[in-house]
């Protein structure tokens, strides 16, 4: 029995002799690993830095993108509403014309319409006046002077009955 105590023992010290070994081991890697870090960390840091820039610039970009899109949507509300607002403005007006325009009709104020035929009628026969009077000078003699001056004002007077009447 003495012999197999010391046999249990003896695998019991190779048993923590490989563990102690096993944990130096570890120990090791692990003070190798964080050398290599101090020597290489400054890289590490700088690889680190050139990535974090190269996401900051994508994250940037599509931000720019949504931001232009929002801006495009925004622009089309904006057209879409100026023009379902002009639109309403523009019945307004009409309504706002129709109403003011036979207001005047009852109160007798000619239209613009009124005024306008009024105007070429006045041309027409001014148009007419002239040719009479060129008419005339043509078959008048030229001694009367004064038949020529006194048709003129009676042609104004004419022309002012026309405007008052």
């Amino acid at each position: 029995m003495a012999t197999s105590k010391d046999d249990s023992s003896s695998t019991s010290d190779d048993k923590t002799d490989r563990i102690k070994d096993s944990a130096q081991q570890i120990w090791l890697a692990g003070l190798g690993a964080f050398a290599k870090m101090q020597q290489e960390g400054s890289k590490a840091f700088e690889a680190l830095v050139k990535d974090g820039a190269g996401m900051q610039k994508k994250t940037q970009q599509a931000a720019e993108e949504t931001l232009a899109q929002a801006q495009q949507r925004m622009a089309g509300f904006a057209s879409e509403f100026g023009t379902k607002a002009a639109g309403q403005w523009g019945k307004l007006e009409n309504i706002f014309e129709e109403r003011v325009a036979r207001a005047l009709e009852k109160l007798g104020v000619p239209s613009a319409a009124d005024v306008a035929a009024l105007q070429a009628r006045i041309e027409a026969l001014e148009a007419q006046l002239k040719q009479r009077d060129a008419k005339a000078a043509a078959t008048a003699p030229r001694k009367s002077t004064a038949r020529k001056a006194a048709p003129a004002p009676a042609a104004k007077k004419t022309l002012r009955r026309t405007k008052a009447g």
